[in-house]
């Protein structure tokens, strides 16, 4: 359902800019608009109550579901992965490695390390595998 079919089921719309509108909501007893409605340009809706009504309260309200505020997924199409940012791997991956270096040093100076080290090393040292593979595959 695009924003104006949306609209067209709330009741003292005003235009507030391209794409953007206030009405009443329909989830609260509403005198002065509190809804504001914001037209994507993928076709997705965006609603905001500012009394606090939450957006599944609103749709709701209007007979909807909150699918209804989003395009239909072609079928044809798997879903799209996004990719981690750079600087969360490098964090997660930086943060591995200090796990294993300090299991490494602690077990060049002789010192046993507890099941619960061990456990959290071999953790490490798992997640660090697994993002050097996943970085080969990419």
């Amino acid at each position: 359902m695009n924003a104006e079919n949306l609209i067209a089921r709330l009741d003292v719309v005003r235009t507030t800019g391209p794409g953007r509108w206030l009405a009443c909501c329909p989830a609260h007893a509403d005198r002065d608009p509190s809804l504001a409605i914001r037209a994507l340009e993928d076709n997705r809706t965006l609603l905001h109550c500012f009394a606090g009504c939450s957006v599944e309260s609103v749709v709701s309200a209007l007979g909807l579901r909150l699918s209804d505020l989003f395009p239909p997924r072609p079928l044809d199409r798997p879903a799209e992965r996004r990719p981690w940012p750079a600087e969360d791997v490098l964090r997660a991956v930086a943060h591995e490695a200090l796990i294993a270096a300090i299991a490494i040093e602690n077990m060049a100076r002789g010192e046993a390390l507890s099941t619960a080290d061990r456990d959290r090393t071999s953790l490490a040292a798992e997640r660090l595998r697994d993002a050097a593979v996943l970085g080969v595959m990419s």
